[in-house]
């Protein structure tokens, strides 16, 4: 069962974030970080640069945050906005240790923490040590607009 059951985490009070929607390359689990590339969505990978979304979970065909989308299935992609949170996914073994934790994109569009040579795409909202054997989603707010910046 989801830790969460959204992808968007508000504020209430702004507006949604924008979305953009294109095909699923491969099968995308709401909550993993994205890319496009050749007119479709991609996981985002740990030499991702650029702009980034967040895969929403897919409210348009009553699926939840656990229902990944399957390839050539059309992907909502959220924006990133730096003023609102998220609940995105982090691989097994992650422990964020502390609110405010940079984070970096890592394999298959899962977040990692963040190394002074990474670029940091959010920063973690809650603490939180995965040790669950599976990918979890964790509040996050984003960094910069969804385009990966460099580290203190």
């Amino acid at each position: 069962m989801p830790r969460f059951n959204k992808i968007y985490a508000g504020p209430v009070t702004q507006v949604t974030p924008q979305v953009r929607e294109a095909p699923a390359a491969t099968a995308i689990t709401p909550g993993q970080l994205i890319v496009l590339s050749s007119g479709e969505f991609t996981p985002a990978g740990a030499t991702t640069v650029g702009k980034v979304w967040i895969a929403q979970d897919n409210y348009l065909a009553q699926k939840g945050v656990d229902d990944a989308y399957a390839a050539d299935d059309v992907c909502i992609g959220m924006e990133l906005l730096d003023e609102q949170f998220f609940n995105a996914r982090v691989a097994t073994g992650v422990n964020i240790a502390a609110v405010g934790t940079p984070l970096t994109p890592a394999a298959s569009g899962t977040l990692a923490i963040a190394s002074t040579s990474d670029l940091v795409v959010a920063y973690s909202e809650e603490i939180y040590n995965n040790t669950s054997g599976s990918t979890q989603l964790v509040r996050v707010r984003a960094a910069t607009n969804g385009h990966l910046t460099a580290a203190a």
